[in-house]
């Protein structure tokens, strides 16, 4: 009878624990195993391209949709954040094509508490993703001009923190994942520092993070058995930074000059 209880009681642990870790998804380099057409990938990534040099766009803060999202928690549309900037590209057989370099920070597959800044290209990162669908956050002229000093200083390195949780806590310095990172280099930007203590004393007095709305025990359980979720960072309630209160933060404070949502255009495409 105890032997059963113990099976009952693994079985209920494993099932919150997947549960838990589909809700709470991280940014690895590839969201999940590729199961789009290649020419859709190729024909949305160059969609996402052409929309942002339509708008003139230098710089923009761009998401995906790495999972289902109805295992989502509320309030997180988008799975992974990162900066796209326009860029003179090389290609394999030594042209330069214009083209958006995407600016990562991704988790490791081997070490899901890691975190390595990855430089691709819009056809790898929406690659392996859910749907196919973009955020696009595009920042006031005089921000992207701030921003492309950062990306090409030291501060862009300066502010990776390595130490990688899922449902990082942006106004503290333990943990990191790639929306807070974001945040902190936009933040860095606009006040034009390096001083990670400034940062995080504006982030804490005019972000708006988004509450954790995902069951505790699916958390307690995810970060005992789940490398990427750590709640050691988290006094109070989880919260987070994602792509949306990125998107408000901007245009509450008007530094951000649009946000839209890229979808396909052919119909019957996910």
């Amino acid at each position: 009878m105890k032997r059963i209880k113990r099976l009952l009681l693994l079985l209920f642990v494993f099932l919150f624990l997947l549960s838990g870790n589909a809700a709470l998804a991280g940014s690895s380099q590839a969201d999940g195993e590729q199961h789009l057409k290649p020419e859709e990938i190729i024909s949305f990534s160059k969609k996402v391209e052409k929309t942002l040099a339509q708008k003139g766009a230098r710089v923009a803060i761009i998401g995906r949709v790495g999972r289902p999202r109805n295992k989502l928690p509320e309030g997180l549309s988008f799975t992974h954040t990162a900066i796209a900037v326009y860029s003179q590209i090389t290609t394999a057989d030594g042209r330069k094509i214009p083209g958006y370099a995407i600016y990562n920070l991704y988790q490791r597959a081997d070490e899901p508490d890691v975190s390595d800044l990855i430089q691709d290209f819009p056809v790898d990162f929406f690659s392996g993703v859910d749907m196919l669908e973009a955020g696009l956050i595009i920042p006031s002229p005089e921000l992207q001009k701030r921003l492309l000093k950062v990306l090409a200083s030291p501060t862009y390195k300066e502010l990776h923190n390595p130490h990688y949780s899922v449902i990082a806590n942006p106004f503290t310095l333990g943990l990191q994942n790639c929306t807070e990172f974001v945040l902190d280099v936009l933040t860095a930007a606009i006040y034009e520092t390096n001083d990670i203590k400034i940062i995080k004393a504006n982030e804490k007095a005019y972000f708006e993070p988004q509450p954790v709305n995902v069951n505790p025990v699916k958390i307690f359980f995810g970060s005992m058995f789940s490398a990427d979720v750590a709640t050691s960072d988290h006094p109070d309630s989880p919260v987070m930074a994602t792509f949306t209160t990125i998107g408000n933060f901007l245009k509450k404070y008007n530094a951000a000059s649009d946000i839209l949502i890229v979808k396909p255009d052919v119909e019957g495409v996910k």
